[in-house]
């Protein structure tokens, strides 16, 4: 992979072990001497640790050099563990973790500088599979509203003080969504742009289609216009 250019894409945990004190909670943490180990001894190759969930996970990838890069996803951005184990409507994996660990994703982003870009990891799970028997299907359904959803989680961690109004620029913006992104996979830049207002739009319930109804994250609640350009 390294030498012919592939990028490595990692879901970075270990298998839960109960014996061996490994949960949902810290299997993330405990992959990360993995990632370290990799890197070393493939320094060129490109890896990319997905969906960063902790602040022991952002201090990782910023240890490493430009060829490891990490993504961010909308929902755990403003999630915490409470309300995922409250609602199955918020339950992926990663889990979403502490107050603490999400203050460091959002501190992640606004000083990412290309070490970090989103990457939505969005779970069009059918209802029945959240709801039904049995355990619920990890995945939080976001892609429709991605960008709204961080926007919203930016504006929370501001009221919150997890992060200054003044990190919060159209550049890291700009960059998050779109720019840092295709810059580490090589790929062009984009042609078309989106705009986001302010107005009443209100996030629906679910969408419905041949027989499939996935709930959306944060149904009911209001968010951001978004056209393109």
């Amino acid at each position: 992979m390294e030498e012919v250019g592939l990028v490595l894409n990692i879901h970075g945990e270990v298998p839960n072990n109960t014996q061996k004190d490994v949960s949902v909670m810290n299997a993330e943490s405990k992959f990360l001497p993995t990632l370290l180990e990799v890197h070393a001894k493939f320094p060129k190759l490109r890896i990319v640790l997905e969906h960063v969930t902790t602040a022991d996970a952002c201090d990782a990838v910023r240890s490493c050099g430009p060829t490891v890069a990490g993504t961010i996803t909308a929902h755990h951005l403003s999630l915490v563990i409470d309300q995922a184990v409250g609602d199955v409507f918020c339950y992926c994996k990663p889990v979403a973790k502490s107050p603490e660990d999400r203050r460091a994703l959002l501190n992640a982003l606004v000083t990412s500088n290309g070490k970090f870009f989103l990457g939505t990891d969005s779970a069009p799970h059918d209802i029945s599979a959240k709801k039904g028997k049995g355990s619920a299907a990890a995945g939080v359904f976001t892609q429709p509203h991605a960008s709204q959803y961080i926007l919203t989680a930016l504006e929370e961690g501001i009221a919150r003080e997890d992060i200054k109004d003044e990190q919060v620029t159209e550049e890291v913006l700009r960059g998050f969504l779109s720019e840092w992104g295709r810059k580490f996979y090589g790929v062009e830049p984009a042609t078309q742009k989106i705009v986001l207002t302010k107005g009443d739009k209100v996030i629906p319930e679910s969408v419905k289609d041949a027989g499939v109804e996935v709930v959306h994250y944060r149904a009911g609640t209001k968010t951001w216009d978004l056209k393109w350009q």
